[in-house]
């Protein structure tokens, strides 16, 4: 089946209901924010313009994708891909012999002569570290096995989709080598501690350890950075949700507000008094209030929706701060994140209790914080004195 070309001569990408490439207006009839839906539809485009690049054998795999995983993970997957086909381009012996232009040339009988052992030398070789070169400078690219183990399910979905539809004669995936991931070790989780969660805000309150061109931008910003420092620790929200708050998603009748999680899944999110008390603060004393800046909850200080990038550098630079560090050794949200949850752990709420509010998939994750209590292991060493209990036991006799 022939698709629509959706890269120009000129690099530009188009999407295939725009060929035009107009503006593109947003027709919404759900209850799904209208940012929410324009930030679907940039990644529905970087994915028709991967598929553009790909061989019309895997259309069928095209469709697959777009129907049974998430968006997010449609992209890597197709990510992946058009980089392991430009690797059997330039690298594989296998098309040596073959003057590709471009991974649409890639025939199907070529790619089902790929072997187990083809792929087990492309991730366990090339992509731990492979260079790639730009104009300016060239790059050394290093892949750690959390790495290579996401494009390995990568080429694994798909080899294993081919073999289900009968384009190749045998189940590759078999013969691929196993990787082994660290298991994560409760000491190595990074987060502030309580007491630096507070040198934090009182950063963000009071300017302190900022410096003068820093305090130029806070005088201006410190409402909106303490009601993001309060979400991301109060919260464990992810970077995403944040940034894709909106004024609308607060419902004050009910005391709570709406969050979009990851899988297109939402979430209502109870309001404390800290929150509801730092978000009012910013909207009424700070926040620009004019039809032009529209639905954003969190802006900048040109008047339009934060961008990851910002709330990172953000949350870097206030971290840094709090731990004393240079502004480079700063946390990410993240890390926020594992602060919020060994934080409510420390006060006592269940593992199942923080496990729903930071949405993970499975109890174990959240079991890492639980363990990671501040000196949990001092206090079980100065309660169990060996040599008491041996000579009380000795007494007893």
């Amino acid at each position: 089946m022939a698709r629509q070309k959706i890269i120009k001569d000129d690099g530009s990408s188009l999407s295939r209901t725009n060929p035009n490439n107009k503006k593109i207006k947003i027709h919404n009839k759900s209850d799904v924010p209208d940012n929410i839906v324009e930030k679907q539809n940039e990644m529905i485009k970087k994915c028709l313009s991967i598929e553009a690049q790909l061989p019309d054998f895997l259309f069928d795999y095209f469709l697959y994708l777009k129907n049974s995983v998430a968006l997010s993970t449609r992209l890597a997957y197709l990510s992946d891909l058009i980089f392991y086909c430009h690797y059997l381009i330039s690298e594989s012996p296998l098309m040596a012999e073959f003057e590709f232009e471009s991974p649409r040339e890639i025939p199907l009988e070529l790619f089902a002569k790929i072997t187990a052992r083809d792929v087990n030398l492309f991730i366990g070789d090339f992509c731990t570290r492979y260079i790639v070169e730009t104009e300016n400078a060239d790059y050394i690219m290093e892949n750690h096995n959390r790495a290579l183990a996401r494009k390995k399910s990568s080429i694994s979905v798909l080899f294993k989709f081919l073999y289900r539809d009968q384009l190749i004669e045998s189940n590759i995936t078999e013969g691929f080598n196993p990787i082994k991931l660290p298991k994560p070790q409760p000491d190595a989780i990074k987060r502030l501690e309580i007491e630096e969660v507070a040198l934090m805000l009182d950063t963000v309150e009071n300017g302190t350890g900022l410096s003068d061109k820093e305090k130029q931008y806070w005088e201006k910003t410190k409402r909106r950075d303490k009601a993001i420092l309060v979400l991301f620790t109060t919260y464990g929200l992810r970077v995403s949700e944040v940034q894709q708050l909106n004024l609308s998603s607060i419902n004050y009748a009910r005391g709570e507000f709406k969050i979009y999680r990851k899988r297109g899944k939402e979430a209502n999110m109870p309001l404390n008094r800290s929150a509801l008390a730092v978000i009012d603060d910013y909207i009424k004393l700070e926040r620009p209030n004019c039809i032009e800046n529209g639905d954003p909850l969190f802006l900048s200080l040109q008047g339009k929706r934060m961008t990851v990038r910002t709330l990172r550098e953000l949350v870097k630079k206030y971290t840094s701060i709090a731990m004393q560090a240079p502004r480079h050794a700063g946390y990410s949200p993240h890390k926020l994140r594992a602060t919020a949850a060994s934080s409510l752990i420390q006060y006592g709420f269940s593992i199942y209790d923080v496990q729903n509010l930071l949405d993970h998939d499975n109890v174990t994750t959240t079991q890492l914080y639980s363990a990671h209590k501040k000196d949990a292991k001092r206090d079980v060493v100065n309660n169990y004195e060996l040599l008491d209990e041996y000579q009380k036991r000795k007494n007893e006799k």
